[in-house]
């Protein structure tokens, strides 16, 4: 296969990176406005604590959830209900007759 990656794949760690700073902002700005930016108190070095908290720990969350994803199973094609048990096979599709 090509071992050449595509620009989805490179584009991935961006995403993750923007992912990550929009829920840092948003946490910064709820910060400041909670504890009084709107009034004019001098919160900024709050808001930055709790933004840049937010940015590692939504940054690290992303990371270990991209690792608990098996990538040969994001390929390959379900072609079974998914929430069904390997075990159980299906039905033939008709609906159960009880009378």
């Amino acid at each position: 296969m090509n071992d050449k990656p595509n620009r989805r794949d490179l584009l991935r760690p961006l995403h993750l990176l923007a992912i990550a700073f929009g829920c840092a902002a948003f946490a910064g700005i709820v910060t400041a406005v909670t504890t009084g930016a709107v009034q004019g108190k001098d919160v900024g070095p709050l808001a930055l604590i709790v933004a840049g908290i937010t940015f590692i720990v939504v940054l690290l969350g992303l990371a270990m959830l991209m690792l608990a994803v098996d990538p040969a199973q994001v390929q390959r094609p379900v072609d079974r209900p998914v929430l069904m048990p390997e075990e159980e096979k299906p039905d033939d599709g008709k609906p159960d007759q009880k009378v």
